[in-house]
């Protein structure tokens, strides 16, 4: 529906920009949708009685690694850190936060690079780094443990966290994230928009943001056996990320779960908010069961 709604204004931002033809249109207009703050326009209409990504009174910034990270606090109780993707903010997570925060003390970052986080920096972001702003700032918290949950490049984070600071992660939820980039992993046609995007941009921002998503994450199959943290991963099934992808990085995660959404994309969380807070609200408060099929019938459980 976003989309039709976008493609709709196509002819008067055709006359605007003086593109060629509509596919080209509608190429920029798909790309817009899948890395940019794409959740920011899906709820749109939604209003909240809290300024979720600039609210003065949670918020605040902490110097870490050469930046002003930015970050909210709402709630009380175990702590759950929220991690946006690409091109994102603490805005892409609003409706999270708002149901979340009645259960966990709701901790939203913006990344490096991204939302209010003040990087004069002009290097090339790499997501090890931005994990590694995130494990910093817990500590200044004095947080030594925390659920995470991230969408897109916040579950790579996610999983990075795993991986790098195992003591701070008690439990991981990912949804539509990936362990290396390439065509293996994304559907071509997305795949080549971000090649494409960072052939024509003269934007030293997208660069940084489009040269993520297009030479990174390079997470082996043995780093991710490494994970010793329960981790749910979640996957829409018309998801930008391929299918037998999530599959990989399942197998490949001694303690983990897999729930692919039904009719969703790579936005399933903002597309189907009550199912995405059902299961991991599910997934949090449960204890980590991963028995088998097998293991019932064989009499191991």
């Amino acid at each position: 529906m976003v989309l039709k709604k976008l493609l709709s204004v196509g002819g008067s931002a055709g006359k605007l920009f003086k593109f060629d033809n509509m596919n080209t249109i509608n190429k920029i207009l798909f790309a817009f949708l899948i890395f940019t703050s794409t959740s920011n326009i899906l709820l749109a209409q939604s209003q909240y009685s809290i300024n979720y990504g600039d609210n003065k009174e949670a918020g605040n910034f902490k110097k870490i690694n050469g930046i002003n990270l930015y970050y909210e606090i709402y709630g009380t109780g175990k702590p759950l850190i929220f991690l946006h993707g690409n091109g994102g903010s603490i805005r892409s997570s609003r409706a999270k936060i708002d149901y979340f925060k009645k259960y966990f003390k709701v901790i939203a970052i913006d990344s490096r690079g991204h939302g209010k986080s003040i990087d004069t920096t002009t290097k090339q972001l790499t997501y090890v780094q931005m994990a590694n702003d995130i494990g910093v700032l817990l500590d200044s918290l004095n947080i030594d443990s925390a659920y995470v949950s991230g969408q897109s490049d916040g579950g790579i984070l996610g999983l990075l966290l795993a991986i790098n600071f195992p003591r701070k992660v008690s439990k991981v939820a990912t949804f539509g994230a990936n362990m290396f980039p390439g065509k293996k992993a994304i559907f071509d046609e997305i795949d080549n928009l971000v090649l494409d995007t960072l052939k024509t941009t003269k934007n030293p921002n997208t660069k940084r943001l489009y040269s993520l998503l297009a030479y990174q994450p390079n997470i082996t199959e043995q780093d991710l056996q490494k994970i010793k943290c329960p981790v749910l991963i979640m996957s829409g099934d018309r998801d930008v990320i391929r299918l037998e992808h999530s599959i990989k990085i399942f197998y490949n995660i001694p303690n983990s779960n897999f729930f692919v959404m039904p009719g969703a994309t790579h936005f399933g969380s903002h597309e189907k908010p009550e199912l995405f807070d059902l299961v991991l609200l599910d997934f949090l408060n449960r204890p980590f069961s991963k028995v088998s099929t097998v293991d019932l019938f064989t009499g191991k459980h």
